[in-house]
């Protein structure tokens, strides 16, 4: 296999360079919001490029109307959406009212345009076709009877090969770049390799006049950026598996000295109580027998004198 080093902070995707021309954004907004916009010169990208900020990177933004759409492709699922989201409108945010030179300490108020952040999620886990996530999942408390302070709200779309007809029926590349990696997923579970399963999907694609001028432009890119990805995320996975073992083998030599430890302890204190037991049920049967045979003097002798008590226990075989 072609060995592929993957950028694990940064990277161009697959997904945002097929959106990356205006008129396949602009369907994809329009499929994703149900609107009928026909001119792509309406739409003003405001994708931070260049830049990273806690090890991530935006995939798409945009401007339309009064609209900053934040639109995002995830293959894994991941509930922290809504926190990264926040960390990219701030500084989306802080764009726009630096380029249009806006003073925040102005007494007007500033308008800003209307935030919309979708996640569009392609991972092997099954997901709903739509689900809302929210910042304010992530609070330690929301009880406080208060209004929160802050908000952001992620829309996840699956979009998935099958998930979200309707979507799909509304931006033909969207539908086809499930269908690609649909037949990648299926090659791999046949046994295919990774390479041999890129390279059968890509041909089936041209083919059947799927991608057509995106594969043919952009073939061998493509073709690396998937590698790439798969790479990633099988590292990503060999990663958690070997640490998950590693951390399981430790917690358990761990936990088996910690064991010892504590039975060790506890043995003690349950042989201490039960030898306290057994002790006690000697001197009382001694102390009966005395009795029964009116040994008085004996018995008052054998509370204060061990050696003598140790000589009664043998005389009885107690």
């Amino acid at each position: 296999m072609t060995n592929v080093k993957a950028n694990r902070r940064y990277k161009d995707r697959l997904f945002r360079i097929i959106f990356s021309e205006k008129e396949d954004l602009l369907s994809l907004y329009n499929a994703v919001n149900g609107s009928c916009y026909q001119d792509p010169t309406e739409l003003e990208i405001t994708t931070i490029e260049d830049v990273l900020y806690m090890g991530m990177k935006n995939d798409i933004s945009f401007l339309i109307e009064n609209f900053m759409n934040l639109y995002e492709h995830q293959s894994s699922r991941n509930p922290n959406m809504p926190l990264r989201g926040l960390f990219y409108f701030s500084r989306l945010y802080s764009s726009y009212i630096e380029s249009r030179q806006l003073d925040i300490y102005s007494s007007k108020l500033l308008m800003l345009p209307v935030p919309r952040y979708i996640v569009f999620y392609n991972g092997t886990k099954t997901e709903p076709e739509v689900q809302t996530l929210r910042l304010s999942s992530s609070f330690e408390r929301t009880d406080t009877g208060q209004e929160l302070g802050l908000e952001c709200i992620a829309t996840v779309l699956n979009i998935n090969y099958g998930q979200n007809q309707k979507l799909m029926e509304g931006c033909a590349k969207l539908r086809e770049y499930a269908y690609l990696i649909n037949q990648i997923r299926e090659a791999l579970g046949r046994g295919m390799r990774l390479e041999a399963a890129v390279d059968r999907a890509v041909q089936n694609c041209l083919q059947n006049g799927i991608l057509t001028d995106f594969l043919t432009r952009h073939r061998e890119e493509a073709k690396l950026l998937i590698l790439s990805e798969y790479n990633e995320e099988l590292h990503q996975k060999t990663t958690y598996k070997e640490g998950y073992e590693d951390g399981e083998a430790q917690g358990i030599q761990i936990g088996e000295t910690r064991g010892i430890q504590i039975g060790k302890a506890q043995g003690i204190q349950i042989g201490e109580a039960q030898g306290i037991l057994i002790g006690q049920n000697r001197m009382n049967a001694l102390f009966q027998k005395l009795i029964a045979q009116q040994r008085i003097d004996d018995l008052k002798r054998a509370t204060e004198d061990p050696e003598f008590q140790k000589m009664l226990l043998e005389e009885f075989d107690l």
